[in-house]
């Protein structure tokens, strides 16, 4: 996808609802790993939050210490707690409108769905009812050594509880999307477009946009006078989204728009 396209797609959102949600879990997959809390926030730009729901869960299993270390959450609470159809019953309502949002959909959405296929009830959203907040905080936040939400929550000092709870992990969400929103609302093209072209991009990612090979593209990057950027973390090469979308355009013979 291309910087228009992703402009495009984030200026849409901003006139959207977006629903927010935050999973808790007893491990990293589904169906073996369970949803142990959840929280669900309605809001948009325009309104502000409409809502917010959070519930404990008591899947029935067993918790592991290394998430009750992570979370906070004990076994003694989760046997206090309501049984997953009662509360996946509750916020079927709220998951079914707006626009399916979370930090790392791709953790949480196939919780959710599963979650769901247990009680027997189909639960589906496109990808253009979904909003990686990860994906969008890394493309507007190019420079930042890192997009966690911890890590965000401690840069932008959000106004929410501790992190890996529900409740404010979701709050955190929405304030994170909320702030670069409006930064989309209110800036011009131009401006916008500036900003998404300092994403940095992997080799993999940058193959999406000119296509061909690995090898193929880096050497039409090379070709170009790309320079790649060297991550400290990984030593990997990294290419600014301007220069790859610039080195698209020569493949294509087209002008840059």
């Amino acid at each position: 996808m291309l910087s228009t396209d992703i402009l495009a797609f984030y200026r849409n959102l901003c006139s959207q609802t977006l629903t927010v949600v935050d999973l808790e879990t007893s491990g990293h997959k589904p169906p073996r790993s369970r949803a142990i809390e959840v929280s669900v926030l309605n809001a948009s730009l325009k309104d502000g939050i409409l809502n917010q729901e959070t519930y404990l869960i008591n899947p029935g299993v067993n918790l592991p210490p290394i998430i009750t270390n992570i979370t906070g959450i004990t076994q003694e609470m989760l046997e206090d707690a309501p049984p997953p159809e009662e509360v996946w019953a509750k916020c079927l309502p709220l998951l079914e409108q707006g626009v399916l949002t979370a930090h790392n959909i791709s953790f949480d959405y196939p919780f959710i769905r599963s979650e769901y296929a247990r009680l027997g009830i189909p639960f589906y959203r496109s990808k253009s009812e979904q909003f990686c907040t990860v994906k969008f905080s890394r493309l507007m936040l190019s420079e930042l050594p890192s997009r966690s939400l911890p890590n965000l929550v401690k840069h932008f000092q959000f106004p929410v509880g501790e992190s890996h709870r529900a409740e404010a992990d979701t709050m955190a969400c929405w304030l994170l999307a909320e702030m670069l929103l409006k930064e989309i609302a209110n800036e011009d093209d131009e401006a916008v477009l500036a900003r998404i072209g300092q994403q940095l991009l992997s080799i993999s990612d940058a193959v999406k946009i000119i296509g061909g090979s690995q090898k193929t593209a880096r050497a039409r990057l090379d070709a170009a006078g790309v320079e790649p950027y060297v991550s400290q973390r990984t030593g990997t090469h990294l290419f600014r989204r301007a220069d790859v979308e610039r080195v698209y355009w020569q493949k294509h013979q087209l002008s840059l728009p």
